[in-house]
């Protein structure tokens, strides 16, 4: 009766850990993402080469997204109307791409979808926390994003991007603001690039 009792306490033991370990369905990580309206956070950024970049990220969703590094990067970068842009504050210079040739399009989508089983190639969790692998289905070449998310509270906290040449970028995220007003002229990419060519 003993070791029936300890092979008991051991299966037990072993269902509950399986139980423990799986990831945050798609449903619930869809429906946050697209909820989440206005976000301010300090990030750490790790770059390809190992270079590390630190400052405030703000997000508007949708479409729109903010990078302000801390000195002495003099970067600053925009997401908005379609277009991000990667502003060299000092030499007053910008590079604008399409945002729908970029992983990040994925985030800033108006309805975030993670059931779209052609965008998902990888849905798994580790050390207590929920990663995502996602690609755009109709352009895979243009990289693919990892998101990973903590269970309790339920935040994104941090993600990787790889990009069509290969390089990849992870991206660090602290605890979310809510609570912020984040007017558009932020985002406002024109404006933002004269600004700097002044």
């Amino acid at each position: 009766m003993r070791f029936l009792a300890s092979i008991l306490f051991v299966w037990i033991g072993f269902f509950a850990h399986v139980a423990q370990a799986q990831p945050i369905d798609l449903d619930t990580l869809s429906e946050y993402l697209t909820g989440l309206g206005s976000v301010q956070t300090t990030f750490t950024q790790i770059n390809g080469d190992g270079s590390v970049s630190t400052g405030v990220f703000q997000l508007r969703r949708p479409g729109r997204m903010r990078f302000e590094y801390d000195p002495p990067d003099e970067a600053l970068i925009v997401a908005g109307a379609g277009t991000i842009a990667i502003v060299d504050k000092a030499l007053g210079t910008s590079n604008q791409y399409a945002l729908r040739r970029t992983p990040l399009k994925l985030l800033l989508a108006r309805r975030v979808d993670l059931t779209d089983t052609d965008a998902v190639v990888d849905h798994y969790e580790s050390d207590g926390l929920t990663v995502v692998t996602a690609q755009d289905p109709k352009m895979p070449e243009i990289g693919s994003m990892d998101l990973v998310f903590a269970t309790a509270p339920l935040q994104l906290k941090q993600w990787r991007i790889r990009d069509e040449t290969g390089g990849e970028t992870l991206v660090l995220l602290d605890a979310f603001d809510t609570d912020v007003d984040l007017p558009l002229r932020m985002f406002n990419i024109r404006d933002i690039v004269s600004q700097y060519q002044d």
